[in-house]
């Protein structure tokens, strides 16, 4: 199974806008907690250092899934999501 960052990376960061507003929520101060849907991932911000980032399956009926979840810490994520970027040549916030 491919690393679960990874899989993340490819799925949800594939424009430089897509890069970007990712960038923003998890680097904002101005918030403090709360969820960033992407295309198939959330990242849900426990606080201004602490995600966890999950995909979520919902279906006809309404039901739930959520096949896997990770917690990484900010820096982590900053890093490699600045680092998938780069590998697009995406112009990279810092």
């Amino acid at each position: 199974m491919p690393n679960l960052i990874e899989r993340f990376l490819e799925d949800e960061i594939s424009s430089q806008e897509l890069y970007e507003s990712i960038y923003d929520f998890v680097t904002s101060f101005h918030i403090r907690s709360g969820e960033f849907e992407g295309n198939y991932y959330i990242i849900k911000k426990m606080d201004k250092d602490n995600f966890f980032i999950f995909p979520e399956n919902i279906y006809p009926d309404n039901h739930r899934e959520i096949p896997n979840c990770f917690s990484i810490y900010q820096d982590n994520l900053v890093k490699s999501i600045n680092s998938h970027a780069k590998k697009l040549s995406f112009i990279i916030k810092s």
